[in-house]
């Protein structure tokens, strides 16, 4: 049986975009809480002891009732702030170029109607309402590759939102809709979660809007290379929320209703686990894109991991080094031309202070660093074949991809 070259492209195409639906909606306590603009100014609030919630007995309208949960409580003061994004952007079609291949042109004939380059693909994800000016924070990759998007209120409301700055390292991104007196979200803190603390989880998973799911901190200061993205520059926060294609963007809460993180659903194959952006992050991240339209974040140019005695063993004997410390930071591997190049800095250093600061993990270190400014210097304590050696590094900027 003899194929036309639009049905082959109509085969094809099923199966191109059953693989890549959702590609862009998915990847992926402070008891005073603060506003968008107070968190501008505030950099790392002092520790507290968590807050663990009671049951707020009889709903409205239900005296004597158990029906409002600090849950509900949470959901009601944030639900109205959360949005669905929609975004549409053009793709290459592989199909076209697949077909231009002289072999299958001879199969299928030369009149034929030729397909198409560019394909349209859509995608579902959530953000929430920073200000009541329609200010908007999302996920870098809900947005990526295009300059506006359409934003629904959980009212209905519909309004076409700029993409005012994308930054890819941390997966932030920010939006702006033209709109006076919207409900906006209360920031809280992820400085000092504990695991096992309340999670609360809202957005619009595979086209589900406003789904509330709960769960715990799971743990925190996850790196980037733990979760398996070690491109984004973020120490996470992981919670069993669940958290699927369509959150990403979303807020997680905790038991007050204040938000501690951006959810992103980063990795698709990650069953029972989920994964937040620290709100700190976030919110500094935003303030930049909102003033700046870009970020511009510190680069030392190391790659690193946590050591342990089967780790000390294994690093010393693929790459012929001489690590002596059981625990701590070492570097792996040194980018040439980097900052810490330069700085004098090696593979099989160990670091343990950083400014003056004793640094046991290497998402101590990435916090730091990143807390810090491009061209900075930086005074780095390693152990260095058993010896205590200082290093000053002059931090450079992150070098985009182009």
């Amino acid at each position: 049986m003899k194929l036309s070259l639009k049905q082959l492209a109509v085969y094809l195409s099923l199966v191109v975009i059953g693989g890549g639906a959702g590609l862009l909606g998915s990847r992926y306590l402070l008891p005073q809480s603060y506003s968008f603009r107070q968190l501008k100014n505030v950099t790392v609030a002092p520790p507290v002891d968590p807050v663990v919630p009671n049951s707020v007995n009889g709903a409205v309208g239900s005296p004597g009732g158990d029906n409002v949960n600090f849950i509900a409580n949470a959901v009601q003061k944030v639900g109205p702030a959360v949005v669905r994004i929609n975004a549409t952007r053009k793709v290459a079609n592989p199909i076209s170029d697949a077909l231009k291949n002289p072999l299958l042109r001879r199969f299928f004939g030369e009149n034929e109607q030729p397909i198409p380059e560019e394909r349209i693909e859509r995608g579902t994800g959530s953000g929430f309402i920073l200000s009541a000016n329609g200010e908007l924070l999302t996920n870098a990759h809900v947005v990526a590759d295009t300059d506006t998007v359409q934003v629904t209120l959980k009212d209905g409301r519909t309004f076409e939102g700029k993409v005012l700055g994308v930054d890819a390292v941390t997966d932030v991104a920010v939006v702006k809709i033209k709109a006076n007196k919207l409900p906006t979200v209360r920031l809280g803190n992820s400085q000092n979660l504990i695991p096992g603390q309340w999670a609360i989880a809202i957005g619009n998973p595979l086209g589900l809007d406003n789904t509330v799911t709960i769960g715990i901190i799971s743990a925190t200061d996850r790196t980037s290379a733990q979760v398996g993205v070690p491109e984004k520059r973020v120490s996470f926060i992981q919670t069993d929320a669940a958290i699927n294609p369509g959150n990403s963007g979303g807020p997680l809460l905790n038991a007050q209703g204040e938000v501690i993180g951006v959810n992103t659903a980063i990795r698709a194959d990650a069953q029972g686990l989920g994964f937040a952006i620290p709100i700190e992050t976030a919110a500094r991240i935003a303030n930049e894109l909102f003033t700046k339209g870009r970020v511009e974040h510190p680069f030392l140019g190391i790659e690193m991991t946590d050591l342990s005695p089967s780790k000390k063993q294994q690093i010393n004997l693929e790459n012929q080094l001489n690590i002596q410390p059981d625990a701590g930071v070492v570097i792996k591997g040194v980018l040439e031309n980097s900052p810490a190049k330069q700085g004098g800095l090696l593979p099989g250093d160990v670091i343990q202070k950083v400014n003056g600061k004793p640094m046991r993990t290497a998402a101590q270190v990435q916090k730091l660093v990143e807390s810090s400014s491009v061209g900075d210097v930086l005074e780095i304590e390693v152990n260095r074949s058993g010896r205590t050696q200082s290093f000053k590094v002059q931090s450079g900027a992150y070098p985009h991809k182009k």
